[in-house]
């Protein structure tokens, strides 16, 4: 309205200013707005201008009655009549526009109402504003004050934990120190450990061995003078000669226990690898009664101790003195016996099973070939044959690990023990191969690797397994 009735007046122009001047003082000291700023008071007059426009306008605007005094001169000092007439023709000629003048001079008046009351809005608005800029001023120094007081704090605490970090550095070194002590210090107890451990085993190995051959000697002294005192003053006959001669095949049994127990594994081992063979037990359907099993050279007796926790009947031989007392402490059925001497004493048609573990490697070339034939016979029909052996197919074992056994006579190649086998008279012969060596010991790569790892990674062991005829 006021720029209407007035264009020197810019209410956006005014407007603009307030904020410009409000945006000026954020982040300083705010100037008090004064209720008689220059913008206020050029509204102001402006606005007595203009009422006093409308004064003017208003008396001009009336209906005239009077002829104007300017007009009473020659040539228009006219008679009343004509005046009159005159006047009341102007009246009537004028009589609309009349009408919009005192519709424009009413629509002016309420402009300038509308006007001063926006003057007093901003006027209040800038007493509003000032009251507010004070406060933000007030509350600004306010937090200024403080967020010096907290970069004083902040500055504190930094160089606090500066020498905190410092501090921690050291400690982390020297830790870094101690961590190195103690590093060397666990290789050293785990080296130190290392050889505990192997003395440990070393001397329960050899005081096994001392004890066992210890029993040994007692054993034989004992029967010589029990002998001796029998005959004395009379001297030995051929008969009690042979006796200590048949003893002295038994002067190497601790030691050969010692053997095993030092090269074959430990129980737990050996327990875990003969568990590949109970499928063939049950598919058998042995191990009853009427179809026990006998396992020859049973030697610590893992086998039987497997079979017997399976539910299986068995029984053992062996001419180790020693692993058959250790057998019989541990509630086994085993026997001292011959193999050959104790298959000859069984019947045909007795037994469910003949098994033996690293037996066969152990006998001449002709007592071989009768322990298959014994075995044959002493078997029900559709009864079976376990014999595992070293598998000279493997390089390492061929060459070497064979012969770390003194009592080994010979390797035995697969082909050679199937053939036996089938001319034994066994049937559905099959040649398992087992126990190679773990992946991590073996060459990476492809086909050369792998036939470098058959050939010395691969099976250490094989089995020969068989059925007799129904």
């Amino acid at each position: 309205m006021i720029g209407e009735n007035n264009p020197e007046i810019n209410v956006d122009e005014l407007m603009a200013k307030i904020r410009n001047e409000v945006a000026k003082r954020k982040g300083q000291p705010h100037r008090v707005i004064k209720s008689s700023d220059p913008d206020t008071s050029n509204l102001t007059l402006h606005l007595s201008y203009i009422e006093s426009f409308l004064k003017n306008a208003e008396d001009r605007a009336y209906t005239r009655t009077k002829w104007p005094d300017k007009l009473n001169r020659f040539p228009f000092n006219l008679s009343k009549k004509l005046q009159k007439a005159t006047l009341k023709l102007l009246n009537f000629l004028f009589k609309d526009q009349r009408e919009i003048n005192f519709n424009l001079l009413q629509a002016l008046r309420e402009s300038v109402v509308i006007n001063q009351q926006l003057i007093a809005e901003i006027s209040s608005l800038k007493t509003q504003i000032n009251e507010n800029l004070q406060t933000v001023d007030t509350q600004l120094q306010t937090t200024h004050e403080r967020l010096q007081t907290v970069d004083t704090q902040l500055q504190t605490t930094h160089e606090r934990l500066q020498t905190v970090d410092t501090q921690l550095q050291t400690t982390h070194e020297r830790l870094q120190t101690v961590d190195t002590q103690l590093q060397t210090t666990h290789e050293r107890l785990q080296t130190v450990d290392t050889q505990l451990q192997t003395s440990h085993e070393n001397y329960i190995r050899n005081d096994s061995y001392v004890k066992n051959d210890l029993m040994q000697q007692q054993r034989l002294i004992g029967l010589f003078l029990e002998e001796a005192r029998r005959r004395l003053p009379a001297p030995f006959d051929q008969e009690q000669l042979q006796t200590f001669v048949n003893e002295d095949e038994h002067l190497l049994d601790a030691f050969y226990v010692a053997f095993e127990d030092y090269f074959r594994g430990s129980r737990e081992d050996i327990l875990n690898r003969l568990k590949v063979y109970l499928p063939l037990i049950a598919q058998a359907n042995i191990g009853t009664p009427e179809a026990p099993i006998l396992d020859i050279g049973c030697g610590r007796g893992e086998w039987l101790e497997l079979l017997r926790d399976s539910g299986y009947i068995s029984k053992g031989i062996d001419i180790n003195r020693v692993m058959i007392e250790q057998c019989q402490a541990r509630a086994l059925d085993v026997i001292a016996a011959d193999v050959i001497d104790y298959l000859q004493t069984l019947p045909e048609n007795s037994l469910g099973a003949v098994t033996g573990f690293h037996i066969i490697e152990h006998l001449p070339f002709k007592v071989l070939m009768r322990l298959f034939a014994e075995t044959v016979r002493v078997l029900k029909p559709l009864g079976l044959v376990i014999f595992e052996t070293p598998n000279p197919e493997n390089i390492l074992v061929g060459s070497n690990n064979f012969y770390l056994d003194p009592t080994h006579h010979h390797p035995l190649p697969s082909a050679t023990i199937q053939l036996i086998a089938e001319i034994s008279g066994l049937c559905n012969i099959q040649v398992m191969k087992l126990h190679p060596y773990p992946e991590n010991q073996q060459v990476k790569g492809e086909d050369l690797a792998q036939r470098f790892n058959h050939y010395f990674y691969g099976c250490q062991d094989y089995a020969i397994v068989g059925y007799k005829h129904e």
